[in-house]
């Protein structure tokens, strides 16, 4: 409730003193009421966070019943506790870190390069008709074909070393990359090319300055969805070229856990892996996609 003087009480007053109990009366409000800002800012923190940690509780009490109703034996199934113990000796011993950093350094490396190869094989494929018709039909293909049948012939070109490994990555994430930029040129209205084309747009500035721009929306849900395939074909291509110059990454890190029969060790591997896609989601693309959809009115978050 707003604070109030009475009026009987500032009637014989001065000008400068009725002043005076205004700011007062302004700071008692301002004291009173919680800003709307913080509120609204509280609220929609609350609400991004608490499905996401609803879902792990559930998960995890679903993973303890299933430990303690015996379905598989202890070492075959351990529980959240022992896994978190896993975890825990994995990082005091730094393989964990090694693990990661090898894994995420590769990850990264091998999805900008694919950007980078990807982005204008896509804007090429897209606006040339009939390159689209010819390596269309076989950019999908190599989509759809699984990441991990190309690791034995990467193996015969290049060895036990990391060119097998950012070659695999390249071949799961380019396709993804060059699709996401084809359909999201596909879905830029045709009105947007006859403005640019009565503006004097030529064919680098149709490009740069009119279909890129619009087909944005479309280029991110392709980022993702190679970054998904770069970081998927990585772990492939890690868990079955094992030795030589590769190094240790998440992929040796669970397949030494099999190959230890510990499945703790095991789950800790598939634990970092899902972590990882998370956080490159919620970190990277979400805010990403979020403003661009915002901007162009396709998203309005809730205040």
């Amino acid at each position: 409730m707003p604070t109030e003087v009475p009026t009987w009480f500032t009637s014989g007053l001065s000008t400068e003193d009725k002043d005076r109990i205004a700011d007062v009366e302004a700071g008692l409000d301002a004291l009173q009421t919680p800003t709307s800002a913080a509120r609204r800012g509280a609220k929609a923190v609350w609400k991004r966070v608490w499905p996401p940690v609803l879902a792990v509780v559930v998960v995890l009490a679903v993973w303890e019943g299933a430990v303690l109703s015996g379905v598989q034996p202890i070492w075959n199934l351990p529980g959240p506790s022992e896994v978190a113990a896993s975890i825990a000796a994995s990082a005091r011993s730094g393989d964990l870190w090694t693990a990661l950093g090898t894994s995420l350094s590769r990850g990264v490396l091998g999805f900008l390069a694919a950007v980078a190869i990807g982005t204008p094989l896509g804007v090429v494929v897209a606006r040339v008709r009939w390159i689209r018709v010819t390596l269309g039909p076989i950019i999908t293909g190599l989509q759809v074909l699984p990441s991990v049948a190309w690791v034995p012939a990467a193996i015969i070109w290049f060895g036990l070393s990391n060119g097998t490994v950012y070659f695999v990555v390249l071949m799961g994430a380019v396709p993804s990359v060059v699709n996401g930029i084809v359909a999201g040129v596909d879905q830029v209205p045709p009105l947007l090319r006859q403005v640019g084309r009565v503006l004097g747009a030529g064919r680098l500035a149709m490009v740069t300055d009119i279909v890129l721009p619009a087909a944005l929306p479309g280029y991110i849900a392709g980022l993702k969805q190679g970054w998904a395939f770069s970081w998927r074909s990585l772990m492939a291509a890690e868990i079955i070229a094992v030795g030589g110059s590769i190094g240790f990454g998440l992929g040796q890190f669970l397949d030494q856990g099999r190959q230890l029969a510990d499945m703790a060790m095991v789950f800790s591997a598939i634990l970092a892996i899902l972590v990882v896609g998370i956080v490159v989601e919620l970190a990277v693309f979400a805010p990403v996609e979020r403003t661009v959809l915002r901007r162009r009115g396709l998203r309005q978050d809730a205040a």
